[in-house]
């Protein structure tokens, strides 16, 4: 019985990596243009992190997780979110000493156990940046911004920013109270998990998706109303800001997030593209994480938007995009074969983008594989050309054919160069 992908991950295959490297990309060029650095931290991290971090009452700690304990007998966790290891890594290299808010990024492979779906997996991949040390308002508005700007360059057009503010603890502890005593006499009617969240998390029950827990929720009192002045002055702050930006927003007070590190600005980015999973970017202000995890007061806001569905997108709008190749050299006889390896380095370091059939087949096979890669032009050697140090050029669009040396090839690669912008 041969083995196969373990369930809820996938292999991404050369034929869909274009998609991904096109997403990569265009993050990387936005990102730069906005001054953020790149951040790259471990996969695994002390279990301690996350259940401090995320909070131990959230689906992700209590049920998501990959935890393990390792030949140390450690308890160590496969990073299930991005937030907690940037942190974690920026009170262990003191970046708050360096005097500047920190604009991080990053890209990587996330972990979670739950049901596998359309753009969602066991493993998974997250873009995220953390903007670490301005408790201004338009930190808020330019990681939406960025955003934005990230999700409409890969091609996203039916874009929806849901905004809300959840306020600071005192608020949140006033609207808990509200909360409470308004669903506790529906308590048997809710939810098995919403009934375990009323008195250990019951903001987390306005994220269930239970069709009659939702209807319950109808009734209930809007955080909105427990604001407090300064909270509420934030909060029209960054409604302005977006505004000013051309980024428009729908209010929606249920809006939480999952995880409890979570302060004022919460948001997520929707888009009517891809169908029921129609998040493709959330995020928040978290001023306390920093502080909870042993570092100093620090104010902070970050997103996370996930990959696959951004790539599951691309490749509903576009056609994958094949990396070209210049040359397919084909060659037979140990002598040609060896100076064909030589040609194709050379040529790879000048910059041309060469496949090299090694198959040893008859000629015949290897032109039909020529004609196959999208190859523009096939270089040919056979046992004249290693004997006169030559090569056969042969331009696959039109059939036309000549020799050229191999010194030149080698020596003047200026001379192929203007030969392709003719026949190209």
């Amino acid at each position: 019985m041969s083995i196969q992908a373990t369930r809820g991950t996938r292999d991404i295959l050369p034929e869909e990596i274009s998609n991904w490297q096109r997403v990569e990309a265009i993050a990387r060029e936005i990102l730069g243009r906005a001054a953020y650095q790149e951040i790259r931290t471990p996969i695994f991290e002390q279990t301690d992190l996350f259940e401090r971090g995320i909070g131990e009452t959230t689906d992700v700690v209590g049920k998501e997780m990959y935890t393990f304990k390792d030949r140390g007998d450690r308890s160590i966790t496969l990073r299930p979110e991005g937030t907690a290891g940037v942190v974690r890594s920026y009170i262990e290299h003191g970046m708050h000493t360096q005097g500047d808010v920190q604009r991080l990024w990053y890209l990587g492979p996330m972990f979670r156990y739950e049901r596998p779906q359309a753009g969602r997996q066991r493993q998974f991949h997250q873009l995220g940046v953390e903007v670490l040390g301005s408790a201004d308002a338009r930190a808020d508005a330019e990681a939406i911004a960025i955003a934005s700007d990230i999700l409409q360059s890969v091609g996203l057009k039916n874009l929806t920013l849901q905004l809300n503010s959840i306020g600071d603890a005192n608020d949140r502890q006033a609207y808990r109270t509200a909360l409470i005593e308004y669903l506790t006499p529906y308590q048997e009617k809710l939810d098995p998990d919403s009934q375990n969240r009323l008195t250990k998390n019951p903001l987390r029950i306005l994220d269930s998706k239970d069709k009659q827990t939702q209807e319950i929720l109808q009734g209930a009192p809007s955080i909105l109303d427990y604001l407090s002045s300064e909270s509420q002055q934030r909060f029209d702050r960054v409604q302005a800001l977006l505004q000013d930006l051309g980024i428009a927003c729908n209010i929606n007070a249920r809006l939480v997030r999952g995880l409890d590190y979570y302060t004022h600005t919460v948001f997520e980015i929707q888009s009517d593209d891809l169908g029921a999973q129609a998040t493709v970017c959330a995020g928040g202000r978290y001023d306390g994480l920093v502080s909870q995890l042993g570092g100093a007061e620090t104010p902070a806001v970050g997103w996370a938007m996930g990959l696959e569905r951004l790539v599951i997108l691309l490749q509903q709008i576009q056609q994958s995009v094949v990396n070209p190749v210049d040359l397919y050299v084909v060659s037979r006889g140990e002598k040609a074969e060896a100076q064909a390896l030589k040609l194709a380095h050379s040529l790879r370091r000048s910059g041309f983008t060469v496949k090299l059939d090694m198959s040893g087949s008859a000629f015949g096979k290897q032109f039909k594989r020529a004609d196959r890669s999208g190859a523009i032009a096939c270089l040919i050697l056979g046992d004249s050309e290693a004997e006169n140090g030559t090569a056969q050029l042969k331009w696959l669009k039109s059939g036309a054919q000549s020799e050229i040396t191999q010194s030149e090839l080698m020596n003047n690669p200026a001379t192929l160069r203007q030969q392709f912008e003719e026949n190209a």
